[in-house]
């Protein structure tokens, strides 16, 4: 296993070396904002009209963020489709929302396909030349977001706010999301020392940690899952994104030998609970972290908080995930996986070229 060095993360050099993926997640804002302008025709177009469907069905990348947003508020049944195809019952009266990629995407793709043959409504967001923008081309009464790059998150921001547009979601302020995605990228800023940087601090965290991810909200619990893929590819090491019901038990560690040789400890590694924090302050939320907090310091495992408490729903998820992604990609680059002559990663840190909504 890689040893981290922490020296790394403040060296010039390695961090030339991986400016393609720092950039890349620098530019996050700036994508969303490129996803809004080029929408902007079909959403000044959007209002409710009167139209309600009688259930939204959403599949293709990222559907399960779709339906953290919507299922708190939205007024009509929500299903996230995990499969290909859609539900039996799906039928005119129905809005399928498909999110599709540059890449191929099977799932997404045939529900395209089904929901032109049954007569759904049907919103696509998806770049031009995609198959899913090609498959719904000729559908007439199809709503298109003209998705500018593949990344995912500005991709449902724009059906997001065109979903508030419709009354069929909470209010998204989508200027707001790319505020707090840049602010995210100036705190975390490779030119910040490890002193004043968030990001390579959670990455000091992590150095010699097994990752227990946890959020409270269900768009917090989303953008850990986000997060913990984002260590997983970054390290190559196990990370777990996990209900309370399920981390409790791994908490369960043996006591720390207080004269243990580090030395001889090898490639031994002791979890630690990361807790993303929303600011959301329901009392069950509050309860159950206190108590993971609670058995985490009686079996001395390290705990770090990443806190976001201001903004939208989704403005919050956005700064949540793209900290843990920050983390990731100088864990990365400490662990020598990133901004080597040898580095194979993908174009952004913790996403995979092919990421399923599953």
């Amino acid at each position: 296993m890689s040893a981290f060095d922490d020296s790394r993360l403040d060296d010039p050099a390695a961090l030339k070396a991986a400016d393609h993926l720092l950039r890349r997640l620098a530019m996050a804002g700036a994508r969303v904002r490129a996803e809004l302008e080029a929408a902007d025709d079909v959403l000044s177009s959007l209002t409710s009209d009167g139209f309600r469907p009688r259930a939204i069905v959403a599949a293709g990348r990222d559907a399960r963020l779709v339906r953290a947003v919507l299922e708190p508020v939205c007024p009509v049944p929500f299903v996230a489709w995990p499969g290909p195809g859609l539900p039996g019952w799906a039928g005119p009266l129905d809005l399928v929302i498909v999110l599709g990629g540059q890449s191929e995407d099977n799932d997404a793709l045939s529900a395209a396909g089904e929901a032109a043959r049954r007569g759904c409504g049907l919103m696509v967001a998806a770049p031009e030349d995609s198959p899913v923008a090609i498959a719904s081309a000729g559908l007439r009464h199809a709503i298109r977001m003209p998705s500018q790059s593949d990344d995912q998150l500005a991709g449902a921001v724009a059906v997001l706010q065109g979903l508030h547009q419709m009354e069929l979601g909470p209010v998204v302020d989508a200027k707001s999301v790319a505020a707090m995605l840049d602010d995210v990228a100036i705190s975390c800023s490779p030119n910040n020392d490890v002193s004043s940087n968030p990001g390579k601090e959670f990455a000091l965290v992590l150095a010699d940690s097994l990752p227990l991810v946890w959020g409270g909200s269900v768009l917090a619990a989303r953008a850990a899952r986000r997060v913990v893929e984002a260590l997983r590819l970054a390290s190559g090491r196990p990370a777990l994104a996990a209900d309370a019901g399920h981390l409790l038990p791994v908490l369960n560690q043996p006591p720390r030998d207080l004269f243990a040789d580090p030395f001889d400890q090898g490639d031994e590694l002791r979890p630690a609970l990361i807790i993303l924090d929303d600011g959301l302050a329901d009392d069950s939320v509050i309860e159950t972290r206190n108590k993971l907090a609670l058995k985490a310091e009686r079996h001395e495992v390290r705990v770090h908080v990443v806190k976001q408490a201001d903004g939208t729903d989704i403005a919050r998820y956005a700064a949540l995930t793209q900290q843990g992604r920050y983390a990731a990609a100088y864990l990365g680059i400490g662990l020598g996986r990133y901004g080597t002559p040898t580095d194979d990663a993908p174009a952004e840190p913790g996403i995979p070229s092919e990421d399923p909504a599953w």
